[in-house]
C-alpha cells in the first residue's frame, strides 16, 4: 500500500521547515520505505504500519497548532510492492526517457 500524506497545522506560522523536520524525523524511525515531495511524504507499507506513521505525525503536528489538517490519499493494489519506485519508472517507460523527480 501506497499513501500520500500531508500535514497542514493552521496558525502555526509562515515557515513550516522545523516542524515538518520533527515529522521526517518519525518518518525516518519508522523503518518504512518513503519519499519526501516539495507537498507530501509518500510511505509504503501495510495498512497498519502506514497508518500508525500517519497517526503519530499528525499528533506530533498538534504539538504546534491546536488546529492540524492532514490529508492522505491511498493507492492499494493487491499482491503489488515496491509502488513507490515502480510508479514513476512504469511512466518513464511509457515516456520513453527518465522524468525529473
Amino acid at each position: 500500500m501506497l499513501v500520500e500524506f500531508s500535514i497542514l497545522p493552521l496558525g502555526a506560522g509562515d515557515h513550516l521547515s522545523g516542524p515538518l523536520a520533527e515529522i521526517l524525523k518519525i518518518v525516518d524511525t519508522c523503518g518504512l520505505p518513503y519519499k519526501l515531495t516539495p507537498g507530501s511524504t509518500c510511505v509504503e507499507g501495510e495498512w497498519q504500519e502506514v497508518m500508525e506513521v500517519v497517526r503519530l505525525c499528525h499528533l506530533r503536528m498538534r504539538n504546534h497548532s491546536k488546529h492540524v489538517i492532514t490529508t492522505i490519499k491511498i493507492e492499494d493494489e493487491e499482491g503489488v510492492t515496491n509502488k513507490i519506485t515502480r510508479n514513476i519508472t512504469s511512466v518513464e517507460a511509457a515516456a520513453g526517457r527518465k522524468l525529473s523527480t
